[in-house]
């Protein structure tokens, strides 16, 4: 049974996935499962706006125990490379869907749940939620095409703030910024409320307008992250990407060498 459900009502679809834990981690398998629920929306017409929502969590981020992601690492390179790229399919699948997309977010949106929130059009943060990048902490590179996404939002300094010095932001200092749009008590009833204005507006001349802001915004997104995913292959080849893992599950200070 998938972690990843969608519900349709009118003109707006809800799409939540939740694996039933605190982190609502993205394995690889719900990664494949939100491609496949983004994509199930490229021949609908019908439907103007969806709502994406994760769990107690939004996700935690990219799951480090997932098996079949730790087997991939020592897949030969054609494998690996494809796998590596699953959550850049992933958020380019939500990037390109014509309807109106809105991130409703309760708790922590963390690392690959943030380059998901991002490949979304709107965010909407509950009162205690937080937004959080903590890849280079981890001994990686932020990937999934989520750098220049997170620069349009934010600016080039502050996505340095964020990106390159994993600095945690509250939900008002989110909204702040520029990464969240709404911060409300209640993230799913206020998204849902801009996704019934969506539904209101003319079905087709939503779709053109918000694709004409995306071809501006992101003109230049696909030459500055083209090799990200290479780039995520290459950090775990490193002594940093190792010890950052073991630091992290053994709840200590990671001891970065360059290596």
């Amino acid at each position: 049974m998938s972690d990843v459900t969608i519900e349709k009502s009118g003109r707006i679809a809800i799409v939540r996935f939740d694996r039933g834990s605190r982190a609502n981690p993205l394995s690889l398998q719900v990664m494949r499962d939100l491609t496949d629920a983004a994509r199930s929306f490229e021949a609908d017409v019908e439907t103007s706006a969806i709502v994406l929502t994760g769990g107690e969590n939004f996700s935690m981020g990219f799951d480090l125990r997932d098996e079949e992601a730790i087997a991939k690492r020592a897949a030969p390179l054609a494998e690996k490379r494809f796998s590596v790229a699953t959550g850049r399919r992933m958020c380019q699948a939500w990037a390109d869907l014509q309807p109106l997309t809105i991130s409703a977010i309760n708790g922590w949106c963390v690392g690959g749940g943030a380059a998901l929130a991002v490949a979304t059009d709107l965010r909407v943060m509950a009162n205690g939620a937080h937004f959080y990048v903590p890849e280079i902490e981890r001994g990686m590179n932020m990937s999934w095409g989520s750098v220049p996404r997170i620069t349009n939002l934010v600016g080039s300094a502050k996505a340095k703030r964020i990106v390159v010095l994993a600095e945690k932001l509250d939900a008002l200092r989110a909204l702040d910024w520029g990464i969240a749009d709404e911060v409300v008590a209640d993230p799913m009833a206020k998204a849902m409320e801009m996704a019934e204005r969506a539904a209101s507006m003319p079905p087709v001349a939503l779709r053109m307008c918000k694709q004409q802001v995306d071809a501006y915004a992101n003109a230049l997104a696909h030459t500055a992250s083209h090799m990200d995913f290479d780039q995520f292959a290459l950090s775990q080849t490193g002594g940093d990407f190792e010890e950052a893992v073991s630091a992290f599950f053994e709840k200590r200070d990671p001891k970065f060498t360059g290596a």
